[in-house]
């Protein structure tokens, strides 16, 4: 189960690298290949949450019970990540059929949010992939900066809206990717969050979280 759920979590992580290349560079057929990456996403999902539920129904030990836990609930994290690639999928293809381009300083800003989430992503599949504690200790602080970023471009882009700089219709799709991008830090948090808990399953997820910030 812990070798398949690697598996899922760089599928995943490939979507959703995919989906941000499309912003870019869209394509009908890379858009095919992604939407068929978040299908077997969820065949993961389904297929290991049935039988996880079942092994933990078991006599288990304390750290085996505690490992099902985090397979069950990181599963979840990595599906909803692939469900958000496909909603950034969604946000290049109009970009594509409308036309849409960002203006120079909307573009450089979510080119930095973009190597934040990326990073994010990276961060918490290798802790996730190696149960590296340290490395998953690292992914809330980058999660709450995220969350500080994405703040930061709202307020940026409705200062251009009011000076005319930007259209609604451009802010419609800036505020999906926005969205997208920081529910999926959220999702990397969780599953970083469910990784110490292992390693130290008498840290509860908001004493952790409380003493951080």
């Amino acid at each position: 189960c812990k070798k398949l759920t690697d598996d899922m979590a760089r599928i995943t992580k490939d979507s959703l690298f995919g989906a941000i290349e499309l912003l870019d560079n869209y394509s009908d057929k890379r858009e095919k290949e992604l939407v068929e990456m978040e299908t077997l996403v969820d065949r993961y999902e389904d297929e290991l949450g049935a039988y996880l539920v079942k092994v933990s129904s078991r006599n288990l030990s304390g750290k085996d019970s505690h490992t099902v836990n985090t397979l069950l609930h990181s599963i979840g994290n990595w599906e909803r990540i692939s469900d958000h690639a496909l909603n950034i999928c969604d946000a290049a293809r109009e970009i594509h059929e409308k036309k849409i381009s960002f203006s120079k300083a909307a573009t450089e800003e979510l080119a930095v949010y973009t190597r934040a989430i990326k990073d994010i992503l990276n961060m918490t599949v290798e802790a996730f992939e190696y149960d590296d504690i340290s490395m998953a200790k690292k992914v809330e602080p980058l999660e709450e900066v995220i969350d500080d970023i994405n703040l930061m471009i709202k307020n940026r882009h409705v200062q251009r809206l009011r000076a005319g700089e930007c259209t609604i219709e451009l802010g419609f799709v800036l505020n999906d990717i926005l969205t997208n991008y920081e529910r999926v830090s959220d999702h990397c948090s969780n599953v970083a969050v469910s990784i110490i808990q292992t390693g130290d399953y008498d840290v509860e997820a908001h004493q952790y979280i409380g003493r951080l910030k």
